[in-house]
């Protein structure tokens, strides 16, 4: 599934083409990309045509083109496969292609927003904003924590919250009302930086590991989203289609067996959650 590096390495890919916008029409091929969208087809063609995006924003692995009217948003969750491409206007099909969205942007002429998803797992609404702070977000994410790449991470609270769940520090990790966009690639990665073993009791971390886990969940993100995010398969690439390159320097997701980068023990991988973890028994040892 696509997390916060690949999500906003996308959303950066929109905003020059898509801000500015005006919507000159919507082809919807599939309703079930619109499984979020709760008033159908129709409705939701409605109310994006002769609109203009305004903006392009995002939280966790979810994101969000504002529309001119102030109050509402095209908001997007690319689900397992999903993917918002830029096309040519008269660009053949994609393949598993749900949605079209025809712009006309005053600098760069008339473009396609393409949302093609093979799994059928994401989907497309538009959907009201509130407010949040100095932020406004769609409705759909006022249950999503911030996550650490935004500004206005509030890293005691993280901390604080840390203190008062028994569960496993991973486990905490993906709980998105926490702590978003860290999905089960960068928790991994993460923790193997941190030296943290991944099913310590979050409370029972000690307040310089605390501090050393968000600051080595940044560094990974950072590392990733220069990167342009991790792809082990054509279901994630960028708006132009490419993939991003990190998996290329990951040191424990996806490394059962092969030696640890840095004490060269063999990572060792072990199921979680209908997922796997990957971890150094020498190096993340469980206290």
């Amino acid at each position: 599934m696509p997390e916060l590096p690949e999500v906003e390495v996308v959303r950066a890919g929109l905003a020059p083409a898509a801000v500015g916008s005006l919507i000159t029409g919507v082809s919807v091929f599939d309703e079930r990309a619109l499984t979020r969208h709760v008033a159908g087809a129709a409705d939701f063609v409605g109310r994006l045509e002769g609109r203009t995006f305004s903006g392009a924003a995002r939280r966790g692995k979810f994101l969000w083109l504002p529309l001119d009217t102030g109050d509402s948003a095209l908001i997007a969750h690319l689900g397992m496969s999903g993917q918002m491409l830029l096309r040519p206007p008269d660009a053949a099909a994609e393949r598993h292609e749900r949605i079209r969205l025809h712009i006309e942007h005053p600098s760069h002429g008339q473009l396609a927003i393409v949302f093609a998803d093979q799994r059928t797992f994401g989907s497309l609404a538009v959907v009201g904003l509130v407010l949040d702070g100095p932020t406004a977000i769609p409705t759909q994410v006022v249950h999503i924590a911030r996550d650490p790449v935004d500004p206005h991470f509030d890293d005691v609270s993280f901390f604080a919250a840390l203190r008062r769940r028994g569960s496993a520090i991973k486990r905490v990790l993906l709980d998105q009302q926490v702590i978003s966009g860290v999905g089960n690639i960068y928790a991994d990665e993460s923790l193997w930086a941190a030296r943290i073993h991944p099913e310590t009791p979050a409370n029972r971390l000690s307040a310089p590991a605390a501090g050393r886990l968000l600051a080595e969940i940044r560094t990974v993100l950072a590392r990733a989203l220069a990167e342009g995010g991790t792809s082990f398969d054509a279901q994630y690439v960028n708006v132009n289609g490419q993939a991003g390159y990190f998996a290329h320097s990951l040191n424990a997701y996806g490394r059962g067996g092969q030696p640890c980068p840095r004490c060269g023990g063999p990572i060792r991988r072990e199921a979680f959650m209908n997922r796997s973890s990957h971890y150094c028994p020498r190096c993340q040892r469980r206290r």
